[in-house]
């Protein structure tokens, strides 16, 4: 058994799978997921687990290049803003339309359900490289 780290099986072989600039997707209850992408269904009830919890956890293993953004979440969900810009820290923000962001998971390895249902709650999270 692992000692740290995600234990979740499939989110670890996702990330272990990831190369510069590959994609895998955070998303809230709500996003339409593609039936041709990998779906990883965390979702057990509303808001169980929590966005931001799960992309703590996922984050702690994966290295970010950059995050892409729908720009809606500014106005219609300005705390998790702010809170997912403090756990990011200093990874750049790309900013796209929510319209466009959906178009964007389709390009993803993987997209992570969590049971979040608060608007916007949603991250495309691009692999950096650790050297």
């Amino acid at each position: 058994m692992k000692k740290q780290g995600l234990l979740n099986s499939e989110i670890s072989y996702v990330i272990s799978k990831m190369g510069h600039y590959d994609q895998l997707v955070v998303c809230d209850a709500g996003l339409p997921i593609s039936d041709e992408i990998q779906r990883i269904d965390l979702a057990i009830s509303k808001n169980f687990p929590r966005f931001l919890d799960t992309l703590g956890h996922i984050l702690k293993d994966l290295q970010l290049e950059k995050v892409i953004i729908a720009s809606e979440i500014k106005e219609m969900n300005p705390q998790i803003y702010h809170e997912l810009t403090i756990l990011i820290g200093e990874t750049k923000i790309e900013e796209v339309t929510h319209e466009t962001f959906k178009d964007m998971t389709l390009n993803a390895k993987a997209v992570v359900r969590t049971g979040e249902c608060t608007p916007y709650a949603n991250i495309i999270l691009v692999s950096g490289v650790i050297f």
